[in-house]
């Protein structure tokens, strides 16, 4: 006899769904480092300066992180579905335009447009994928799914870039997505349905607007003093730029539909799994992208061989995502995310023995390392944080998880790359701003490029080492606020659920892309 359960079965068409959704989303987050490896080729062809090659790299996790949640509103407010339309078609258009710039500024400004789309994409594709799984288990599938496409998307976006410039010029890595999304384009009008629109509260332009400048500000002074020295009209554009992010918090605490609901943070395990998302995204943006230059600028390594060398610490990371939840069930999620740090912090310590003249093997085994503890940290960040806080409350930490993982990997290559330029400047021969900036001058003594090369080599491990001794301390505060049984933080969110316990349903607002408000397509 058949079970009535089978009802319930999602069909042929839900999967096609979710395979299409899938693209759209690997793209989005591939994004957001496959120009780690592509650098130095878009150095020859635009010869940024160090200001400019950051913000190419970053500017992109910038946009996307400080817009998630004000588009997971807009999604709620006007339609899920035209919105992924519409940031799709965007995220082509700028794509184009980034593959085809011709100076620094031009491929700035399109990496900022394609975060705009990328941030439109992410919450409504979640959205629009919950309405096709009735089942609340069949969807907590799909959601791991797409939480590991998307994880996957981060790790490979350096192999992904190092392949095709192999054997295309820099701007097929913006390239490659075209396929992908114009397929999504044909395919989404017969596979995926509108999700239900909800009009409560309000979309706060003044807080958006406050989030965005007090973030490029800040960074922006941060970037210049590292690479050009201190500057009395930088150094203020960076307190102003502090200050509106003060007032920013401060208006969040008043309203009553705040961009982020910072009173979440009064909970300490959410505070913990909320720095756990941005700290080893962090770690692993910077570093990623400092090996691709030591890997081709200093050892001379092609870029071809290059991205076979990150491959390895790409699969295990990806591997280690899909694992991590039975893990966790078995061990703990303290046990686990102790884990994570210090696993971490020994992979980026594997750094430490790299030099000019070799160290292939020193960064394989710390890629190997480091990427099964940032797997379980992608894995874990959301859960922990959607189970800290009570069901109502769901959404909104399921947003502010997925704004930690964009924002770490911004933040990584502002902050921790800007530390790098600093080593280097004050290390270097003092002949212009970046490594690759000084390698290109012309008639360079052997002698003038050692000391440039041995100068970039500090900077990676100083990388290294500050970022080890981070996660090594979150690590402690894992051990001190994080309740010690495996059970604890199902049991508070329990209490905070009214006693609901682990839901499946729950599992659909723990995946990362959540956007904001996760009612409409996870009930």
């Amino acid at each position: 006899m058949k079970r009535t359960t089978d009802i319930h079965q999602p069909g042929p068409r839900a999967w096609l769904g979710l395979a299409v959704i899938l693209g759209p989303v690997l793209l989005v987050a591939m994004d957001g480092s496959v120009l780690f490896l592509a650098m130095p080729k878009v150095t020859e062809a635009l010869a940024p300066t160090a200001d400019q090659a950051l913000w190419a790299l970053d500017i992109y996790g910038f946009v996307v992180g400080s817009l998630l949640i004000t588009f997971g509103g807009i999604g709620d407010r006007y339609g899920r579905l035209k919105l992924l339309m519409s940031g799709v078609a965007l995220f082509g258009l700028a794509s184009l335009g980034a593959a085809f710039a011709s100076s620094p500024d031009m491929l700035i400004a399109f990496r900022a447009l394609m975060g705009l789309a990328g941030a439109t994409l992410l919450p409504s594709a979640l959205a629009v994928l919950g309405e096709l799984f009735a089942d609340p288990r069949q969807r907590a599938q799909a959601i791991g799914i797409f939480a590991a496409a998307f994880a996957a998307g981060f790790a490979i976006g350096p192999a992904v870039g190092g392949q095709l410039l192999s054997h295309f010029w820099w701007g097929s890595v913006f390239l490659v997505n075209l396929p992908v999304l114009v397929l999504f384009l044909v395919l989404a009008p017969f596979l995926l349905r509108e999700v239900a629109t909800s009009r409560t509260g309000r979309i706060d332009v003044l807080s958006t607007v406050q989030s965005v400048a007090g973030l490029l500000l800040t960074i922006y002074a941060v970037k210049h003093l590292a690479a050009e020295g201190w500057s009395t009209a930088v150094a203020a554009v960076g307190v102003a730029g502090l200050a509106v992010l003060v007032w920013f918090v401060r208006r969040q605490l008043t309203l009553e539909h705040p961009l982020i609901d910072f009173k979440l943070f009064r909970d300490r395990v959410f505070t913990v799994a909320i720095i756990t998302g941005l700290l080893p995204l962090a770690a692993w943006s910077a570093t990623a992208y400092l090996s691709g230059v030591y890997l081709q600028s200093v050892l001379g390594i092609p870029i071809l061989r290059a991205a076979l060398l990150a491959l390895p610490g790409a699969l295990l990371l990806t591997v280690t995502c899909i694992v991590t939840p039975m893990l966790a069930a078995r061990i703990g999620k303290r046990t686990a995310l102790v884990t994570c740090h210090l696993l971490v912090a020994a992979g980026l310590l594997l750094l430490l023995p790299v030099a000019s003249s070799g160290g292939v093997g020193w960064y394989i085994a710390s890629t190997v390392l480091a990427g099964v503890g940032y797997g379980i940290s992608f894995s874990l960040v959301a859960e922990t944080a959607v189970a800290a806080v009570p069901a109502e409350r769901a959404g909104s930490a399921a947003a502010i998880a997925e704004t930690s993982n964009e924002l770490g990997n911004a933040l990584g290559i502002a902050l921790l790359g800007s530390l790098s330029v600093l080593v280097f400047r004050l290390q270097g021969p003092d002949l212009a701003g970046t490594f690759g900036e000084t390698v290109a001058l012309p008639g360079l003594a052997q002698a003038v490029v050692d000391q440039a090369q041995d100068a970039f080599v500090t900077g990676l491990r100083v990388v290294a080492v500050t970022a080890a001794l981070l996660h090594i301390v979150l690590g402690l505060l894992t051990l001190r606020r994080v309740p010690k049984s495996p059970k604890s933080l199902e049991d508070e969110g329990a209490a905070g659920r009214g006693g609901e316990g682990d839901r499946p349903e729950a599992a659909g607002a723990e995946a990362p892309g959540s956007g904001g408000e996760r009612e409409a397509a996870m009930p």
